[in-house]
């Protein structure tokens, strides 16, 4: 459909459409991440926020959309004449997708023309064409951490920097950088969202009123996207002369010191790290000031801004539940406010008690009431563990799941082979289009990579060595001369879990140290950018309770909720891990699978665990032995020698500045957490 959904047509969604209208007042707020479900119009908002934006005036030709007004003197097609003729157009939506490459984002050398013609050519890439409009990331948590370094990079400076294959570049690179995500896919590193300016999370609507509002209004679009657009054309024209007035009075608001204070005094009591926080909450500040037509930050203005810029900045740990804390920030704003009265108390010869009645009721006038209680906040309390270990899997209270110790470093575990590269990240060797050079190759149709230099003349020198008989002086570089570099790297695997979760599993130190290892491998994979899975088994059957999926969270949750008891089903747990392999392999044939078995090797319910080997073969694997005491039976070396894996003892699981520390180590990290 060519007509968009109108931007004031959405329903709801009243952070969101206020977060992209403040960000198109003022760009250096620095850009909006939108997390939410799947079906909860997150592209359809940031679609409909393009025709809101003011018209931009052109120089005529040029490829990155220069001002006449003001031309980037860096410009690579310039410099522009003062009587370069100009034109006037929309305010561009570039939409970055998933499988976009580094040469496509930031431009490359033109390879084939610089061979061809002799020139050293630069072809712009998606940054070039967002100045001055909206640069669209789908699915922002999927893309390749260097490429979404360079978007948050180029979005922070205003200019992208090109410095590859030869070619030295600098161009405008200002643009509204709007990136959207759905939770369930797994989150970006805590890193890579603190640099968006502000984070809002959208879920579908509770009521079903709205609920059914929203439905009634996308069928009128779809049967009449022009009719529809219609009837929203007052209210679109509005948002647009809004946004234009705001963007001209920007300059002219006033941060008064009291103000910035209070920001200081927020960020400090909410706990963030680093100064961005302070930075971007006082733009946000006031850019929120201009779009209500104000001269003058508030204190209003900062609260408001507060949670539109404070909630995401609080993760320190990779493996924290996302999501906003609103108690907290509510708790920092109540005590930046009362600072504040306190300071304007001591100079006030009327001062009065603090808290008065303009203290009351949760800080800053003009922010959302604090909500209720949570009803799915805590949970009832798991029950205790009053049975034996042993006792069989039934409908029954299943036994006190053991809490995982503090985290540590993990051995680096990896596939020795070297991979393909299907997908960029940080566990096993494998060719990729970054990394080492070991070699080089000629290209099937278009360059992949880079090209390799030192080859392709190379290449040319042969192939001129044997035409000079027959044309004498003739020496150049034609296009099939081009050799490619090959890289070695890194690549992101599926790491799938099987953990032993049966009644010899069960004491609770044990359990403790199991759960503590899984969590540090766990932690590992999310560094590295794998997937993860994890299959448990006990009783008589093995449990998929995780199928492969990048949301790392996910996989601490479930494994927060593991219960133990019962039989040891060995077989059935790597029945169900070639079954998940299989199917992965399916879906994805290339991205290599890492299984990590963690067992003492025991198998009291069906059939002998190793007849199940030849269903595994050809998979990496890693058999963390868990058996303890004096006496070991060697079951889980038994295991690992079937399947041709590597095995480690839990003890030697951990790694600490480069040596293997004991088991110790992580039981007294667990009592210091308990």
């Amino acid at each position: 459909m060519t007509t968009p959904y109108p931007f004031s047509a959405v329903v709801g969604l009243d952070d969101l459409r206020l977060a992209l209208l403040l960000t198109s007042v003022s760009p250096a707020v620095g850009g909006v991440l939108v997390r939410g479900e799947k079906g909860t119009a997150k592209s359809t908002v940031v679609r409909a926020l393009a025709s809101l934006l003011p018209p931009v005036t052109v120089v005529r030709g040029c490829r990155f959309a220069c001002d006449p007004a003001a031309p980037d003197p860096d410009c690579p097609d310039g410099p522009h004449a003062a009587d370069t003729p100009a034109m006037y157009r929309p305010a561009t939506l570039v939409e970055l997708p998933v499988g976009a490459t580094e040469d496509r984002v930031v431009g490359t050398l033109d390879i084939q023309r610089a061979l061809a013609d002799g020139v050293k050519a630069y072809e712009p890439g998606l940054l070039a064409a967002a100045h001055r409009g909206v640069l669209y990331v789908d699915e922002v948590n999927l893309l390749p951490d260097h490429l979404v370094d360079l978007l948050l990079d180029a979005a922070a400076m205003g200019r992208a920097h090109v410095e590859r294959d030869g070619v030295s570049v600098k161009h405008a690179a200002r643009f509204l950088l709007v990136g959207t995500m759905n939770p369930e896919e797994g989150e970006p590193r805590p890193q890579l969202v603190d640099r968006f300016g502000l984070v809002v999370t959208v879920a579908a609507p509770r009521d079903a009123g709205q609920r059914a509002e929203v439905v009634r209004r996308r069928l009128a679009y779809e049967a009449d996207p022009a009719a529809f657009a219609t009837r929203f054309a007052a209210d679109e024209r509005e948002y647009a002369a809004r946004i234009a007035a705001a963007r001209a009075v920007l300059p002219t608001v006033v941060l008064p010191d009291e103000e910035l204070d209070r920001i200081a005094r927020i960020c400090l009591a909410y706990g963030v790290d680093g100064m961005r926080a302070d930075i971007v909450v006082a733009r946000c500040a006031v850019a929120m000031a201009a779009w209500h037509g104000r001269d003058r930050v508030t204190a209003t203005d900062v609260a408001d801004a507060a949670r539109l810029a404070l909630p995401h900045r609080r993760r320190t740990d990779p493996l924290d539940p996302p999501g906003t804390d609103e108690e907290k920030l509510d708790r920092a704003l109540d005590e930046a406010e009362r600072q504040a009265q306190e300071e304007q108390g001591g100079d006030d010869p009327d001062g009065g008690p603090d808290g008065g009645p303009d203290g009351d009721g949760g800080g800053p006038a003009g922010g959302p009431p604090p909500g209720g209680p949570q009803g799915d906040g805590g949970g009832a309390p798991a029950p205790a563990d009053d049975g034996d270990g042993d006792a069989p899997r039934g409908s029954g209270p299943a036994a006190d799941p053991a809490q995982a110790g503090a985290a540590f470093r993990p051995r680096t575990l990896r596939i020795s082979e070297r991979g393909e590269g299907g997908h960029t990240g940080k566990r096993s060797p494998a060719y990729a289009r970054r990394g080492r050079v070991v070699g080089s190759r000629k290209p099937v149709g278009k360059l992949a990579g880079a090209p390799h230099l030192p080859a392709t003349l190379r290449a040319a020198l042969d192939r001129n060595a044997l035409q000079e008989t027959r044309t004498p002086g003739r020496r150049v570089v034609e296009p099939r001369d081009l050799r490619e570099a090959i890289h070695v790297g890194r690549e992101a695997n599926l790491v799938l879990f099987v953990v032993d979760a049966s009644g010899s599993m069960a004491a609770r130190k044990r359990m403790t140290l199991v759960k503590t290892a899984v969590l540090s491998l766990l932690r590992d994979a999310y560094q590295r950018r794998d997937r993860i899975g994890m299959i448990t088994f006990r009783g008589s059957d093995a449990d998929v309770v995780l199928p492969p999926t990048s949301s790392h969270e996910v996989g601490v949750m479930r494994l927060a909720a593991l219960r133990t008891g019962g039989r040891t089903p060995l077989a059935a747990g790597l029945r169900a891990a070639a079954r998940t392999i299989a199917t992965e392999r399916r879906r994805d044939p290339r991205r290599r699978p890492l299984l990590v078995v963690v067992t003492d090797g025991r198998a009291t319910s069906g059939p002998d665990p190793l007849l199940l080997a030849p269903a595994l073969a050809g998979v990496s694997a890693v058999v963390v032995d868990c058996e303890s005491g004096p006496i070991r039976l060697g079951l889980a070396r038994r295991l690992a020698a079937a399947l041709r894996a590597d095995v480690m003892p839990l003890e030697q699981l951990e790694a600490v500045a480069g040596r293997v520390a004991p088991a110790a180590s992580v039981e007294r990290a667990y009592r210091r957490a308990a």
